[in-house]
């Protein structure tokens, strides 16, 4: 069994940033970690996914260049870095983790995906 736990969500205005994190309650090298969002009224989207320590990872097209994802292992926690961020950034973050290596159409779909976090609110005001 894995816990995840997010941190780090917030307001800020459009061009700011924000630092979301993921504690695991176990090991992160070996799974596949995302981060999903979900807005209200709209489908849960993927937004970046990370593999075996920063040695694979894919993001969706709407972040690219902005949102950074990065893993720490020694901490077992990964991190989503989002700059110049925009209203449509607004929505809620979950992380999530399986075991096994990220795959592009993981963000997709989170249907894989075992363990989940609770979720941290991003609002981002124009």
């Amino acid at each position: 069994q894995v816990h995840l736990v997010e941190s780090g969500g917030g307001s800020v205005q459009a061009g700011g940033s924000l630092r979301l994190s993921c504690a695991a309650s176990g090991a992160t090298y070996s799974s596949c970690m995302a981060w999903f969002r979900q807005a209200p009224g709209k489908e849960r989207e993927g937004v970046a996914v990370i593999y075996g320590g920063s040695r694979l990872y894919y993001y969706a097209e709407s972040v690219k260049g902005r949102f950074t994802i990065s893993q720490v292992n020694a901490k077992n926690t990964v991190y989503l870095q989002m700059n110049s961020l925009k209203p449509e950034d607004t929505a809620m973050y979950y992380c999530a983790a399986v075991a096994r290596r990220c795959y592009y159409s993981d963000l997709s779909s989170g249907a894989d995906f075992s363990y989940w976090g609770q979720g941290t609110q991003v609002t981002v005001a124009s």
